[in-house]
């Protein structure tokens, strides 16, 4: 069915089953298919090769799986069952484990730890199972001796549609292929302690063996995709984009951490933003998991949760990859199936419309991969501001005159080229916001203080105040001079081309006498000239200056005027308005795309309520703002997913647009 390069160009909804092998007679392909279809799949992943062969194969060391029925080619069926309803087949295969048997034949393939022993899986395992060994990224068996000969096979005797490599990262190996790779590629010795592998030695280990794979799959079929992951915090995206035609990320809702632990609820959207950001590239896949934990696999996530987490994925641009343990009649938790089917339902409706929709954002957040990075990002979110996720080199390459405002959150190793291009970009008119000193340029001319500068300690019982210049960052919060302040201060002066807007109201008393006794409890000083924000005008634009760490303040501590202080820095560095703004209200999640006549694309996607969610808690009453010079060419809205009729009105330069009710996702149209 290989329509060429066109089909994974468009929208796809995937199912994968994870199939589990003991399982392999329950399998009816025409059946699995029906099922599959009705479910809104119109992609499936499904096992192939690897730890399993699962189709009568005839490469040496390749492991046959023992439950295949006798007289049929379960993989052919399968693939012909897909194709017959216009479904595509995409093979999925691991060669990051085989059995033990391979290991006992050729142990030089395999992972070996600092004591030169291998890497053994599930040794405690009950159950009649051979055990998993880890292979070695840089040996033979992930190349020509294993790997290439069974995508080969696989190439040569089944139309499949697309390829999918699981797992296909490094795992810390101390064997000797990798030892003499490391000497000839750095000049030293691999380090025992993997924390000292040279930065690039994972990066490099897979691209060399992910090149040969994709030029092999490309020597047999040129228009054959092959799905790489990229990682949020680990990767380069663009080393993955050069020997990947589709990208995909794994966003998992890991609920068996322990409530202490439960993943942050910006982790499907954040993911999928910073795939978004190749240009001229695929949408990247969001792989949801259907479980809350690899622990619990035979279970469902619950159902309002589940449904949160998938919808991020498309209402950020990705396209949606369910990922599930076992065929829907092998799987013990039904609720599952009625969330996918359900969730497959709201994409069609809006697949349609999202055809050739750009992101249409008027913020950016330069990505860091830190903590720093994911505290703006919650900010954002949490306060309904649209954003994109740029990478540093992103930001040098681009023209960034369709963002108003510009993040930089602290820890980011800033380069030259980096510098310049934000110069440009604020004396061109941008507003950017800088969060802690600028690491690895002289900038302080460029934020507006002078080069003296001392850090204080950690400080508690701290507060910022607001200075009159600064009233503009205090709207929400007009009825209270000081906000809670915690943390390490920079200790700066201004250097007279710039204002202070915010300024540091000292501990009055140490951590250990806070509460007693209140006779004591007075400000030992209610003012300093310390300033917390500095505004500078920068050619035609602005820069606002950080010198505490607010992403901190909102990832320890979850304050309502921390939300609300970054809500006005951004308007701020914006200007009167952003082009499209939202009723603010918990849990509520907006993105924005624009297509090339002119359409507004508005996702609206909730996550109201106390998480992991137990149900859907509708938001009444959501107003949506669009500000348009140009009115006259906007003049419609509806509602995608849910049909209900919007009351639209118009406020001089503004559309306003009333939605009565937000369930869980919906999407306005306003063209």
């Amino acid at each position: 069915m290989n329509e060429g390069s066109s089909w994974w160009r468009k929208n796809v909804r995937v199912i994968q089953p994870n199939l589990q092998v003991k399982d392999t007679s329950k399998i009816d392909p025409e059946k699995l298919a029906e099922q599959l279809d009705e479910m809104g799949a119109n992609t499936v992943v499904f096992n192939v090769g690897g730890i399993y062969a699962w189709y009568p194969t005839q490469v040496q060391n390749h492991t046959l799986n023992d439950y295949l029925p006798t007289g049929q080619d379960l993989l052919a069926s399968m693939i012909d069952a897909l194709h017959k309803r216009k479904m595509r087949f995409i093979a999925r295969f691991d060669f990051s484990k085989a059995e033990d048997s391979i290991y006992l034949k050729n142990p030089q393939w395999f992972v070996r730890d600092q004591r030169n022993q291998p890497q053994v899986i599930g040794t405690e395992r009950p159950g009649n199972w051979s055990l998993l060994m880890s292979t070695c990224i840089n040996s033979s068996y992930r190349s020509h001796e294993v790997a290439i000969p069974v995508i080969n096979e696989v190439l040569s005797k089944y139309p499949i549609d697309g390829i999918f490599l699981n797992n296909p990262g490094p795992i810390a190996c101390y064997c000797q292929t990798c030892k003499r790779k490391y000497r000839t590629l750095y000049g030293e010795e691999l380090p025992d302690d993997k924390s000292k592998f040279h930065p690039e030695w994972a990066t490099k280990c897979m691209k060399d063996n992910i090149d040969q794979l994709y030029s092999q799959i490309k020597e047999k079929d040129a228009d054959l995709p092959l799905i790489l992951y990229y990682n949020l915090y680990r990767d380069s995206l663009y080393d993955r984009a050069k020997t990947a035609d589709m990208l995909c990320t794994e966003p998992q809702d890991i609920l068996s951490l322990g409530s202490k632990n439960i993943p942050e609820f910006w982790k499907p959207a954040l993911s999928i933003k910073l795939g978004q950001s190749l240009t001229d590239y695929p949408n990247p896949f969001g792989i949801v998991h259907s479980s809350p934990g690899m622990d619990w696999r035979h279970t469902g996530l619950p159902p309002a949760e589940y449904q949160f987490w998938l919808c991020q994925i498309p209402a950020n641009g990705g396209q949606i990859w369910h990922s599930l343990t076992g065929i829907p009649d092998t799987i013990h938790d039904k609720r599952i199936l009625n969330v996918v089917t359900q969730h497959n339902n709201m994409v069609k409706k809006v697949a349609p419309f999202m055809e050739g929709a750009q992101s249409y954002n008027e913020v950016a957040l330069i990505w860091n991969a830190a903590s720093s990075g994911e505290g703006w990002a919650d900010g954002l979110l949490e306060k309904q501001i649209s954003f994109d996720v740029l990478l540093p080199e992103q930001v040098i390459k681009r023209d960034l005159s369709q963002y108003r405002a510009v993040i930089v959150p602290e820890t980011l190793q800033w380069t030259e080229e980096l510098y310049a291009a934000l110069r440009l970009y604020t004396s061109n008119g941008g507003g950017l916001i800088i969060e802690g000193l600028p690491k690895g340029v002289n900038a302080e001319e460029f934020i507006g203080i002078e080069p003296d500068i001392q850090y204080s300690e950690e400080l508690n019982a701290s507060y910022l105040r607001f200075e009159k210049r600064g009233s503009t960052l205090q709207r929400g919060l007009e009825e209270t001079e000081l906000i809670a302040h915690r943390g390490t201060t920079m200790y700066c002066r201004t250097d007279g081309n710039s204002e202070v807007l915010a300024t540091l109201v000292p501990p009055f008393s140490p951590l250990e006498s806070v509460g007693a006794p209140p006779e004591r409890a007075s400000l030992a000083v209610e003012r300093t000239d310390i300033p917390l924000i500095v505004h500078k005008k920068s050619g035609e634009g602005r820069i606002l200056f950080l010198t505490f760490s607010l992403s901190m303040l909102i990832n320890e501590y979850r304050l309502n005027e921390h939300y609300t202080l970054l809500d006005n820095l951004v308007h701020e560095a914006v200007g009167p308005n952003l082009r499209v703004e939202v009723t603010h209200a918990p849990g509520l999640q907006v993105s924005v795309f624009k297509k090339e006549s002119g359409q507004l694309l508005i996702h609206l996607v909730n996550g109201a309520g106390r998480r992991p969610l137990s149900r859907n808690l509708p938001i009444h009453d959501v107003k949506i703002n669009v500000y348009s010079q140009d009115l006259k060419a906007l003049t419609k809205a509806e509602s995608i997913i849910s049909g209900e009729k919007l009351h639209v009105g118009k406020e001089g330069d503004m559309l306003v647009i009333q939605l009565p009710i937000l369930r869980i996702w919906e999407v306005l149209s306003i063209s």
